[in-house]
């Protein structure tokens, strides 16, 4: 293995604890909670859903019932992904539903 495969190997699995120790530290936010979720999801099921929290659940409104569905099928790898950014208690819950 080259040194600088090394290096970008290293820098890239420490990227994701130091960004959870940084957005565990700031206030929440709406901003947080929406940068989180890109994270969590990815920048495709970012453009087809728009969330909000509400208590200590975050309602995910999909835009179309595929996009919907594909958001609950995931939802367990989601809420744990969500969970390891925000910290554990920020996140209980998701609720999924269709754009009306």
């Amino acid at each position: 293995m080259l040194k600088s495969e090394f290096v970008w190997r290293s820098l890239a699995s420490a990227l994701p604890g130091a960004l959870a120790e940084l957005l565990r530290e700031a206030p929440l936010s709406s901003g947080k909670v929406q940068f989180a979720w890109r994270a969590a999801v990815g920048p495709a099921v970012d453009r087809e859903t728009s969330v909000r929290l509400v208590e200590r659940t975050l309602v995910v409104d999909a835009a179309s019932r595929l996009w919907a569905r594909e958001v609950t099928r995931s939802s367990s790898v989601i809420l744990s992904r969500l969970q390891k950014l925000l910290g554990a208690d920020t996140i209980v819950g998701l609720s999924v539903r269709e754009r009306a």
